[in-house]
């Protein structure tokens, strides 16, 4: 697990200094502590840091072929590299390392840029063909890694994270306008845009090319991998596919062990986390380290069925309890780890979690993953169950009883348990499919209600935006074999998914720790994917093949319990202590002078919050994280000065080892 960056002149001299690539690696340090490089090749330059994981000694980056005609800079790991190997070098190539940096080179002289179709991992990289005077870039299918680039007037510049594609003087940090409505709607872009002008990603399962040879080189971006969502007829019984999941998975997780340093597992007691930690304590000798995170709040905390799973597999257990004040001073850094506004409370988690295992591990494996391969989210059969009975509902019942039916729910007459759960329902939402899964489940500012949150000036700027297109590209059409499930797990693995990983990519890596996700493992990916819906949602209920395959291996408490998707008390929190501080900044003079929204508007989200809206508390968090973003990135205020507004660190409040 590493650290890469680049420059490259696209008018072939070398315009650039090792100074300022210094400075773009020196930025994403924490990413690579143990090694640094950094090398200027005429127009290009590479720059690395190095977390040491495999091959210690002989890992070194940049890393050229045996004739120095092929350089690469390499973040990931490449599972299957000794799978390869033997064939490499029967056809003539010559190893100086035991390193899986050096299989991808020496594929890339086999196959050019068909050399990512032979990998198995994951992986951003860029490699720089002399000869060829081509530039040649890659991001692993589901986008596990990341990869981030810009084009500036005569250069491109790359990197793993975006502060380091700031530091490049060129590029100055500006926000893109007309990425606010999708921002605002989800927290994230699902696009290959950022919130940063001129700042893209690498989308998952592409590569680039960018060719110095012609007169005007420009990037090439194609997609090289994508998920297969129609099948075959599937005449395997349920206990056979049972058993092939059950083969696959044990494989991924014993390539996902793969290391020449200590591992551990983030173990947050739901399933996913709890299967792999079961299967990884089957295939080590030794006992395996677990990591848990939790809150002094009994109900929002999982920690007990983390500790049950420790014991159950005789694992040695590790646990961090955060409180108010921990959380909150550290959001001005994780924001900056991040280099986007956090859209989870789980990120804060996440870097607690990953600083408590990096005292004692340099590798984690997580449970990222399973839900959305899986189904594991109730939002699926009740999305299917709203697009079956919703029609109906309209067909049947008159307008008129619709439309008080709604205000009944928008209103505070019936219970809020009650109300909450019918509002995830066809009687609250329209037909549109829009309002019906992403209103529903994910938007916090819904595109409708953006012209009130947002200045009049740049309502009227933004009027044209769909909050939605970006995400609704990757909605299959109906027929060819797509089921509802199929369409609604394929959308989520090409946008929620990817925003999860890059969180738990840049949480994990602020504590230069690597995490490895063996649900993601492409093949498990492509064979969950051919699973037949009612092999994956049972009764309401999602995971079904997967807890068949761990019965037995698991506690039934663990198998069976309900989701809570690691729920944080920020609710409270927000309302009670931290009010105060929290309102300040939201009402501050300086998000005022932004002139992005309408200070009323806020003021009213304010009170609501503070009454008990849970809406309002999800729109105070997107927005306290934003004006946060925009103090570090835009202002180029310090850290320290930010936290200062929010409250001082304190200690952890305990750490416990079972």
């Amino acid at each position: 697990m590493c650290g890469i960056c680049g420059i490259v002149d696209l008018r072939g001299g070398c315009s650039f200094t090792a100074e300022q690539l210094r400075s773009m690696a020196n930025a994403i340090r924490h990413r690579g502590p143990d090694d640094r490089g950094e090398l200027v090749l005429g127009p290009v330059g590479f720059g690395f840091r190095r977390l040491s994981i495999v091959d210690l000694a002989g890992g070194h980056q940049p890393m050229s072929n045996e004739d120095g005609t092929v350089w690469i800079v390499f973040n990931g790991e490449i599972y299957n590299h000794s799978q390869l190997r033997p064939e490499l070098e029967r056809r003539g190539h010559r190893y100086s390392t035991t390193s899986d940096t050096e299989t991808i080179v020496h594929l890339y002289e086999e196959h050019g840029e068909d050399c990512v179709e032979h990998l198995r991992g994951m992986f951003g990289f860029a490699i720089w063909d002399i000869p060829r005077k081509k530039l040649f870039c890659a991001r692993d299918r589901l986008g596990i890694k990341p990869f981030y680039y810009a084009m500036m007037p005569g250069r491109f510049a790359f990197a793993s994270e975006i502060k380091s594609l700031l530091e490049f003087p060129a590029l100055r940090a500006a926000l893109n306008r007309n990425a606010m409505p999708e921002f605002l709607a989800f927290g994230y872009l699902s696009s290959d845009e950022t919130l940063f002008s001129g700042v893209r990603k690498l989308m998952p399962g592409h590569r680039l090319v960018l060719d110095l040879s012609t007169d005007d080189p420009q990037p090439r971006v194609e997609q090289y991998w994508d998920l297969e969502t129609s099948r075959a007829e599937n005449s395997r019984s349920e206990a056979e596919q049972v058993a092939q999941l059950s083969e696959l998975f044990e494989e991924t997780v014993r390539m996902h062990l793969m290391s020449d340093v200590p591992l551990g597992v983030f173990l947050s007691g739901g399933l996913d986390s709890s299967a792999i930690a079961a299967v990884m304590a089957s295939q080590r000798q030794d006992q395996i380290q677990t990591f848990s995170v939790g809150y002094a709040e009994q109900e929002y905390s999982e920690l007990p069925y983390a500790r049950m799973v420790a014991k159950h597999i005789g694992a040695e257990y590790n646990e961090i309890i955060l409180g108010p004040s921990d959380f909150f001073s550290s959001l001005p850094e994780l924001i900056w780890h991040e280099d986007e506004p956090l859209v989870w409370p789980s990120s804060v988690a996440l870097h607690f979690v990953s600083k408590l295992a990096s005292e004692k591990v340099k590798v984690v494996l997580t449970g990222e993953g399973g839900d959305e391969i899986f189904a594991g989210y109730i939002k699926y059969p009740v999305t299917m169950w709203n697009l079956r009975g919703g029609p109906i509902y309209r067909k049947l019942m008159p307008g008129v009883l619709q439309s008080q039916v709604r205000r009944l729910l928008a209103s505070d007459a019936l219970p809020d348990v009650v109300r909450k759960k019918l509002r995830h329902t066809f009687l609250y939402y329209p037909e549109a499919f829009e309002q019906l899964y992403f209103d529903n489940f994910y938007s916090v500012f819904p595109q409708e209600l953006q012209t009130s949150l947002l200045a009049p000036a740049v309502a009227e700027e933004l009027r044209g935006s769909n909050a939605y297109a970006n995400s609704m590209r990757f909605l299959l059409p109906e027929g060819n074999g797509n089921t509802t499930l199929d369409r609604l797990l394929y959308l989520d693995i090409k946008t929620y998914l990817v925003e999860l990983l890059m969180k738990q990519d840049q949480m994990s890596m602020s504590a230069s720790l690597e995490s490895r996700v063996p649900f993601l493992d492409h093949k498990l990916v492509e064979f969950a994917m051919g699973i037949p819906a009612q092999q994956k949602v049972r009764y309401m209920s999602g995971k079904h093949l997967l807890k068949k395959a761990m019965i037995g291996r698991l506690p039934n408490e663990v198998l069976y319990r309900q989701k809570k998707g690691f729920p944080t008390p920020i609710q409270p929190w927000l309302r009670t202590v931290l009010f105060d501080k929290v309102s300040a900044i939201l009402t501050d003079v300086r998000l005022k002078d932004r002139g992005l929204f309408n200070p009323e508007y806020i003021e009213n989200l304010l009170q609501e919050h503070r009454r008990g809206s849970s809406p309002a508390t999800e729109g105070v968090w997107r927005l306290l994280n934003f004006e946060l973003w925009c103090r570090i990135f835009l202002d180029g205020e310090a850290g320290a000065n930010v936290s200062h507004s929010i409250g001082n660190a304190s200690p952890v409040i305990a750490q416990s080892s079972l």
